[in-house]
């Protein structure tokens, strides 16, 4: 999933385990990218992943 973006959030080239911003990312494009990689990896190895970090306010 490397590259993979939505909007100006992308996960790095370099290391699949960082999301970048490629210039104007918002929190909700930040948002969206977290909930697509946690769905990819549970549909492709049946692994629920968790946030390291907390989500304060609303997307």
């Amino acid at each position: 999933m490397k590259g993979f973006r939505i909007g100006d959030a992308a996960i790095s080239e370099k290391h699949c385990g960082f999301i970048v911003n490629l210039g104007s990312a918002t929190a909700k494009d930040v948002f969206q990218l977290i909930k697509h990689i946690q769905k990819v990896v549970y549909e492709r190895y049946g692994v629920h992943l968790q946030t390291e970090i907390r989500i304060l306010g609303e997307i």
